[in-house]
């Protein structure tokens, strides 16, 4: 992975690009958008946001995803979709840019890639002859987390049935975001239980990579929100990745959903890596209270998964870390700056599944 870097007064951004072998030109890049001046007002802060994201697509391609980051999405999502003029997969969350702005930006590009919309919250990305189905922004008017999780995860189940994909079987990642996580998760945890059995998706065949993290809408009656990834295509391979020396399987704690997964091209490889904090392979919290040891603890995780999956850190594309605790920002990025420093990368205040948790990082790898 190439990184680059670009600031002024108002904006970073940082970026990381996957050039092919024998390829003067990048194949995929990464970028995330931070805004640098706190005292800007929304509006300003979203025209600088957007006119330096149609330099990025410029220079990197077709967006294959883009996610905003918002302290407010009750007053700023309907401004930002106004402006919106991307036909691509868009996720629009609430988790503020912990750096104190209103708002940020990641975006995934690919140079060579065709896109279309094939359903309200469906795009199809089509590349190398391989097809991806991108699922975002899915919310539910349904009573309470459970059966808002199930509707979303059974209508993209419908969705990818209808392109002659199944959830069991293409569907490699998920992002389940949830208001109120320490109220609304167990609902969410069930809901999926419920859908997974249905497929059988069970632990003793596999589940889906995904983070499930706190996050907000525009509407308070939406408990939880859904993005997802599906790949079909000739010559891929799938490798599921579980990190045992230091973190033990997600099933035996009672939530379903794998550590990582590893999706293998003809001519390259797309390591997705879930939401993993401080945890051993007992499934305890370790070092409960301590954001520097729990956050070192954290990526040491996450660099175990890297290697199983066949890369590391310089591999990886763009990073996502979420604080329960805005008070731990400061700590948790003079780590982040030391460890990653070109890496492109956000700290976010979203807490994490177990209160006992206080930071959790995804990540996305290309090699």
């Amino acid at each position: 992975m190439l990184y680059t870097s670009y600031s002024d007064r108002n904006i970073l951004i940082r970026t990381g690009r996957w050039i092919q072998d024998g390829s003067p030109d990048c194949a995929e890049s990464f970028a995330i958008l931070s805004l640098a001046d706190t005292l800007m007002p929304f509006d300003r802060q979203l025209e600088v946001l957007l006119d330096n994201l149609n330099k990025v697509i410029e220079d990197g391609g077709t967006p294959v995803l883009m996610r905003f980051f918002l302290s407010d999405p009750a007053n700023q999502t309907e401004a930002l979709r106004e402006r919106l003029v991307f036909d691509c997969p868009v996720s629009v969350i609430g988790q503020a840019p912990l750096n104190g702005t209103k708002i940020a930006a990641m975006v995934w590009c690919r140079r060579s890639a065709a896109i279309r919309r094939v359903g309200d919250r469906m795009h199809k990305v089509t590349e190398r002859g391989i097809d991806e189905y991108w699922f975002t922004g899915g919310l539910s008017d349904s009573d309470g987390s459970y059966n808002q999780t199930v509707a979303l995860l059974d209508e993209l189940s419908c969705g990818l049935e209808s392109q002659g994909l199944a959830l069991q079987d293409d569907c490699m990642r998920t992002w389940l975001f949830v208001q109120n996580i320490d109220v609304n998760y167990k609902g969410v945890v069930d809901g999926r239980n419920e859908v997974f059995d249905r497929h059988g998706l069970t632990p003793d065949t596999h589940f889906i990579a995904s983070t499930g993290i706190e996050g907000r809408t525009a509407r308070c009656r939406n408990k939880v929100m859904l993005d997802a990834v599906a790949v079909k295509g000739p010559g891929v391979v799938v490798k599921y990745i579980h990190g045992e020396s230091h973190l033990n399987r997600t099933s035996e704690y009672g939530v379903r959903f794998e550590r990582g997964t590893v999706v293998e091209y003809p001519d390259r490889r797309h390591v997705y890596i879930s939401g993993t904090a401080s945890i051993d392979n007992k499934g305890r919290i370790l070092h409960e209270g301590d954001i520097v040891s729990q956050t070192n603890r954290m990526i040491e995780n996450v660099g175990v998964l890297l290697e199983e999956g066949g890369c590391g850190f310089p591999q990886v594309g763009a990073m996502i870390v979420y604080l329960r605790d805005i008070a731990d920002y400061s700590a948790v990025k003079k780590l982040c700056d030391t460890r990653f420093p070109d890496c492109p990368r956000i700290i976010v205040q979203a807490p994490v599944c177990r209160p006992g948790w206080l930071v959790e990082m995804e990540c996305m790898a290309i090699y």
